[in-house]
């Protein structure tokens, strides 16, 4: 069983144009769809429909659109009432595969909600291998709230506490990865992510062109004390960083239709793997296949393991 927490979901709208976005004018779009969204959200819709058990945790009320969309794709869900609607983002694709995204900031959750989300993540992580921690944080959140919860659920489960992984940016990122005691067993991040994290944020170009540069960055972090780090690089693929060793993973060409979520089916690709009891390699392997197959479909729509075409990924060993 995998948990996810999206503690800031979105009702996530993708509209598609016919050309290139032009500022001011009235442009006429192809295609618009709503799907349920958050990082979390979006990772437990791809397990879903890939059949695996997954439970999504996300604030909001029963009657919110965003649950009701879950209900109609039979994504298992547990919500903490909110008294307000979740927010609604904006995702703007052009031809090309251009995305430009509008996000909303999202309901703020003080002290006392902070407080019963933490208790809800231990009591439906029992007997969970994995919790994914994922997305922004709302208003009111302190930035170190994942390590928060992190600590809480390992010192109340113990050995039988699931594995943590951290899929988020920015001071939430940052503070995720400080402290032994709260340290993920993995985090995700793209290499703008990843710059940010080791202070460089200048270097995201170079590192997404660069799986060595990247694969040396994320080893910085794994002598921190994570034990893996998934670094996505777009259309160069994916590096994977443990403490035994590194390997780039790449993709041959696709039809990029939206890059919306495929990050998050690249994760849940992991995940699926590591499930299967798969080796780290073949663990990013079916990452790099899923976030493949994502972006080749419209909108926020997931990918599924039958979709992923894991013979058109090539991996190498990186030399650290």
């Amino acid at each position: 069983m995998i948990i996810t927490l999206t503690a800031n979901p979105s009702m996530d709208r993708t509209v598609e144009l016919p050309g290139v976005l032009q500022r001011g004018a009235v442009i006429r779009a192809e295609h618009a769809v709503d799907d349920p969204g958050g990082k979390g959200v979006n990772i437990a819709r791809a397990l879903k429909v890939s059949g695996f058990d997954t439970v999504a945790i996300l604030p909001g009320d029963d009657e919110d659109a965003v649950l009701g969309c879950l209900r109609e794709e039979g994504v298992n869900f547990t919500n903490m009432p909110i008294g307000a609607p979740i927010r609604s983002n904006i995702t703007i694709v052009e031809p090309d595969g251009t995305t430009t995204k509008i996000n909303a900031p999202g309901e703020p959750l003080n002290d006392v909600a902070q407080q019963q989300l933490t208790r809800l993540l231990i009591k439906e992580t029992h007997d969970a291998s994995w919790l994914v921690l994922a997305g922004s944080l709302p208003s009111g959140v302190p930035s170190d709230y994942y390590a928060v919860v992190g600590r809480a659920i390992r010192e109340a489960q113990g050995e039988k506490a699931p594995l943590i992984a951290v899929d988020t940016s920015g001071t939430a990122l940052r503070d995720a990865v400080t402290g032994q005691d709260g340290m993920p067993n993995l985090i995700k991040p793209n290499a703008q992510e990843l710059a940010e994290l080791v202070g460089t944020p200048e270097a995201w170009e170079s590192l997404e062109k660069d799986a060595e540069l990247t694969a040396r960055t994320a080893k910085e972090l794994v002598d921190r004390g994570i034990d893996t780090v998934l670094a996505t690089l777009g259309s160069n693929g994916a590096v994977l960083v443990t403490r035994e060793a590194a390997w780039h993973a790449i993709h041959e060409p696709v039809k990029v239709r939206s890059t919306v979520g495929a990050g998050d089916c690249a994760l849940a690709g992991y995940l699926i793997a590591h499930e299967l009891g798969k080796t780290p390699v073949e663990c990013l392997v079916q990452a790099v296949a899923q976030g493949s197959a994502a972006a080749a479909l419209p909108g926020t729509q997931v990918s599924t393991v039958a979709e992923t075409r894991t013979d058109a990924v090539s991996v190498r060993e990186i030399t650290l």
